[in-house]
């Protein structure tokens, strides 16, 4: 039992080394990822297309690189967590994905910590168990890591979907599309525009318009300034409809037909339409002349 005990201490040691290098180098690569990404900005800015094409992919792969050591460091933080299955001679069944992951990706990173976890996992559960890892014939392995450790170029989609995310983070209007200009402007009412720009504007405009042009706006603010309906023949006061013509830019203003009758108080009075006495200087003979003029 002791040189099992010694073997899972030094696998404990080597799995927190690991952990610690894994974060590291994803760090770095993080950091090289942003410069590289800045340059292909710089490619797709001076329209070199096919240049950027061809770099995207070391970002591809950077990127790809940096998600498998992200579950490379999950898996041995597991064993970490779990060191006490790893006392026996055979896996548990519940890491042995992880452990066979972990032989399979070991050599083909460049975390030489990692490789020293696969060489005591080796030694711990000898040769047999470390083929079968790294030719996953019963498919332990990972899906996921077996993917990321893949060498086929990525597909024509993903390299135009990071190129037009690069251009996007960094402001470049790439595919070149044609700038938005957002929504037309609403035009304010003249009855609400209260600007003396806006006045002056006016005048100009108007003074620069044809006869004809300035008969039409002038009839259409005419049509504006006709009065209610609502306003009848039960007041004293009328509005005739604006004429058409541009001999009477304003409404005429004329009274109805009002019969004069005397009221109760010139009765009493004694004043009546035929009596010649006047009151104040004023008869209702002369009243009625004044408003026959007012009709006319």
């Amino acid at each position: 039992m002791a040189p099992s005990a010694n073997l899972t201490t030094k696998l404990k040691v080597q799995l927190k080394l690991s952990i610690a290098r894994l974060r590291m180098v994803q760090q770095r690569d993080e950091a090289m990822g942003k410069t590289q990404r800045r340059a292909m900005a710089q490619l797709l800015e001076v329209g070199k297309i096919d240049s950027a094409k061809i770099r995207v992919e070391n970002i591809i792969r950077s990127d790809i690189t940096t998600e498998l050591h992200e579950i490379l460091e999950l898996y041995c933080e597991l064993l970490l967590a779990r060191a006490g299955l790893l006392e026996g001679s055979i896996c548990d069944p519940g890491l042995e994905e992880a452990v066979k992951s972990i032989i399979y990706a070991a050599p083909k990173t460049e975390i030489k910590e990692l490789q020293q976890v696969r060489a005591l996992l080796g030694e711990k559960y000898g040769k047999e168990f470390v083929l079968a890892a790294m030719e996953n014939s019963d498919q332990k392995v990972s899906e996921k890591v077996v993917k990321k450790l893949s060498v086929t170029p990525p597909r024509e989609e993903l390299v135009q979907g990071y190129l037009e995310e690069i251009a996007r983070a960094y402001g470049v209007n790439w595919p070149r599309r044609a700038k938005d200009l957002g929504e037309p402007p609403e035009f304010v009412d003249d009855d609400t525009s209260n600007s003396p720009s806006d006045s002056q504007a006016q005048k100009a405009s108007e003074t620069s318009l044809s006869p004809d042009s300035k008969a039409a706006l002038e009839r259409e603010a005419l049509s504006r300034a006709t009065p209610p309906r609502s306003l009848g023949l039960d007041t004293p006061v009328h509005v005739n409809p604006p004429s058409p013509s541009t001999d009477n830019p304003r409404p005429r203003i004329t009274l109805n037909s009002v019969e004069l009758k005397p009221s109760q108080k010139m009765i009493d009075a004694g004043i009546s339409k035929n009596s010649d006495s006047k009151k104040d200087g004023t008869s209702v003979d002369e009243l009625t002349a004044r408003f026959a003029a007012l009709k006319r």
